[in-house]
């Protein structure tokens, strides 16, 4: 798939499910997170982070550059592309937003936004080790090849839900990075 179907796909399809999220009665704190997909010899690759060890959330899981929506953002979109830029060097002039999915709620305690963008040049890759331990790009079709999108059931405080992952390669894609990404697969291949 090239960036052109990849766009007509997006925004000729009307988005069926939302995320499998988690329960929740209040408003948790939210965030935001990039979906940031680039074309890398003809293909599209979705560009993915493992968090730093010493992060109080999440250490060392893949993840999208992201994080929580500041007082000073004035929507998801505007944190997601802030944070990008911080956490991996893209800058917002650099990308073209293609829409937001519905938020996604966490047993953390976050509400996440998914902003969906693609990049439009190559850039350098300026990691914030403050942040992000690494960052790598997985091919789209990898993910689009239902065969290696996996779900399980947990069960927390009696109750059973759906837990998303996709081991690539030594990497291990697990919870909502994988829901959001899952979400998308289907979003872009729904006839």
């Amino acid at each position: 798939m090239n960036k052109h179907e990849f766009i007509v796909r997006y925004r000729l399809h009307q988005l069926t499910a939302a995320i499998t999220s988690a329960p929740s009665s209040y408003r948790g704190r939210q965030a935001a997170v990039l979906i940031p997909i680039i074309e890398i010899e003809q293909h599209l690759h979705i560009i993915l982070t493992q968090r730093a060890m010493h992060l109080r959330h999440h250490p060392g899981q893949i993840s999208f550059p992201g994080g929580k929506v500041e007082p000073f953002d004035s929507n998801a979109i505007e944190t997601a592309l802030r944070e990008a830029h911080e956490e991996i060097g893209l800058t917002a002039d650099n990308v073209e937003v293609l829409g937001v999915f519905p938020a996604h709620k966490t047993f953390t305690g976050f509400e996440i936004t998914p902003v969906i963008a693609l990049v439009k040049q190559p850039f350098e890759l300026l990691i914030d080790p403050g942040e992000v331990a690494d960052c790598f790009t997985v091919p789209l079709s990898f993910f689009i090849d239902h065969n290696n999108r996996h779900q399980v059931f947990h069960y927390r405080h009696g109750k059973r839900y759906h837990v998303h992952f996709m081991p690539f390669e030594e990497r291990f894609i697990w919870g909502v990075t994988a829901a959001i990404i899952d979400l998308l697969c289907r979003h872009i291949t729904e006839k």
